[in-house]
């Protein structure tokens, strides 16, 4: 007999096996943070090849928005607070990793510092450039999301991709 909510224990034993038994998303959060000029920050991981958005992976039940501010504060000293949401991608599964969510935040426009260090070993470099030299340094991956963001800025609303493919 299937336990009900008026037993709690056996009702909460009972959801903690269904969640058990459900997918895992792996989730991925990046800013788009610009300059008073309008060029962007990319950063310069140094475990994989090619330019990217800052941000990262979030970490277990962390909230994507939450994400960016920590992973900008650990790796570049950087206090950015998102003001909204650019590109939402599902990203399918690919060599030895699982399908994906990735977020791309609207980090607003700040005063580029005269000079942007890594503060980890994550990165080996950041730097500010214009929207259409970033498009040459990313991967395919982010480029799509890239534009897909400057677009969603420019627009208004947020954009839905799928796998890199704009749906809406």
């Amino acid at each position: 007999m299937r336990p009900t909510p008026e037993d709690p224990d056996a009702w909460n034993a009972y959801l903690a096996e269904g969640n058990a038994k459900q997918a895992r998303k792996r989730v991925a959060a990046d800013v788009l943070l610009r300059d008073t000029a309008g060029r962007v920050l990319l950063v310069n991981p140094t475990y994989k090849p090619g330019w990217d958005l800052p941000g990262g992976m979030a970490e277990d039940n962390e909230p994507p928005e939450e994400t960016v501010p920590r992973e900008l504060r650990e790796e570049l000293g950087l206090h950015i607070v998102p003001c909204g949401l650019l590109v939402v991608d599902w990203v399918a599964p690919h060599g030895p990793w699982d399908d994906q969510i990735a977020f791309i935040f609207d980090g607003g426009t700040i005063d580029a510092p005269a000079e942007l260090h890594p503060h980890d070993d994550e990165l080996s470099e950041a730097r500010f450039v214009p929207v259409e030299t970033a498009l040459t340094l990313v991967g395919v991956r982010m480029r799509r999301r890239l534009e897909c963001a400057v677009r969603a800025l420019h627009d208004g609303r947020p954009v839905y991709l799928h796998d890199g493919a704009l749906l809406w």
